[in-house]
């Protein structure tokens, strides 16, 4: 790499340039990280003691906590202290390392929730082949190719832009080390990063048709229900799920589309938030408020605490 950019610390400049108002987000920050922290832990802790939740669904929707839990911590621990100490900075490897675990993150979760929608499709449109077609090494196999896809993508965007030299201050203005950011900052365009990002929204973008596929086949299929409790459960599963996957793509797409502004605006750390505070957030509440079964299995879990 380039030693222009190699060993260089950045500044983050996030909410605000007083500390008053910098404590003030810490601490509004913190308390949404153990929300989500508390939350996730305890679906994981709960799919794990509940044998009745050991189906497909609740495997995924496991791994979606443990992917939630990760996601939010690689962004918002840092922002709390750098708010807390009032010093602004990341070192140059540690804005790597938020690049690289952002996108290997955030990638696996697309693909989880694409797998997530073909699961809930097979469960309702082909619920007798659903034991064969969603068998257990079968979903293994697919938690395993998201996570795969998540490192290469990883790879490709960190590499991409930290291989172009960067000219001028190295003020980052967001919360954290996010590659638009990053790419104002070179010393001219970097065309492979642009174009891996161009790829990356492309498949992003497959993976929300794809998506909205198997909720048009799902709906036609739930509308067809006789009965009013079978559509009822079939809604209450999968309309969460689509909440979801809606705030994770579209804020992303927004924030990586969108030419950044002459001057930052709060507008920009606000689009940000819905794609790397909110999704692991309400993930916890989307899928446990709405789900009869979760809900049984909390207090099963809280009546033997």
């Amino acid at each position: 790499m380039n030693n222009f950019t190699f060993g260089r610390t950045f500044f983050l400049v996030g909410f605000s340039d007083t500390w008053e108002t910098q404590i003030l987000y810490s601490v509004l920050f913190l308390l949404i990280y153990l929300t989500a922290l508390l939350g996730n832990l305890l679906i994981i802790s709960v799919i794990i003691k509940d044998h009745r939740l050991r189906t497909p669904m609740y495997f995924f929707l496991k791994n979606l906590s443990f992917l939630d839990v990760c996601l939010i911590s690689i962004t918002v621990p840092k922002s709390i202290t750098n708010s807390l100490m009032n010093c602004n900075t990341i070192s140059f490897l540690g804005c790597v390392g938020q690049v690289f675990f952002f996108f290997l993150l955030a990638t696996t979760e697309v693909a989880l929730l694409t797998v997530m929608s073909y699961d809930r499709y097979v469960a309702i449109c082909h619920p007798l082949r659903y034991e064969v077609m969603m068998s257990h090494n079968a979903c293994v196999q697919m938690a395993v190719s998201s996570w795969v896809s998540g490192v290469l993508n990883a790879i490709l965007h960190t590499a991409c832009t930290f291989s172009a030299p960067m000219c001028g201050s190295p003020e980052i203005h967001q919360f954290f080390c996010d590659v638009p950011q990053l790419l104002s900052l070179a010393c001219s365009d970097n065309i492979g990063e642009l174009v891996i990002i161009g790829l990356s929204l492309v498949l992003d973008f497959g993976c929300f048709v794809f998506i909205d596929i198997s909720y048009v086949h799902i709906l036609s299929t739930v509308l067809r229900m006789p009965s009013k409790e079978g559509r009822s459960k079939a809604f209450s599963t999968c309309l969460p799920h689509l909440i979801v996957v809606a705030l994770f793509l579209s804020s992303g797409f927004f924030a990586y589309l969108r030419p950044l502004p002459k001057s930052p605006s709060p507008f920009d750390l606000l689009v940000s938030l819905f794609y790397t505070v909110m999704p692991p957030t309400m993930n916890p509440f989307i899928y446990s408020l709405r789900n009869k079964d979760m809900k049984m299995a909390f207090q099963e879990l809280i009546f033997q605490v």
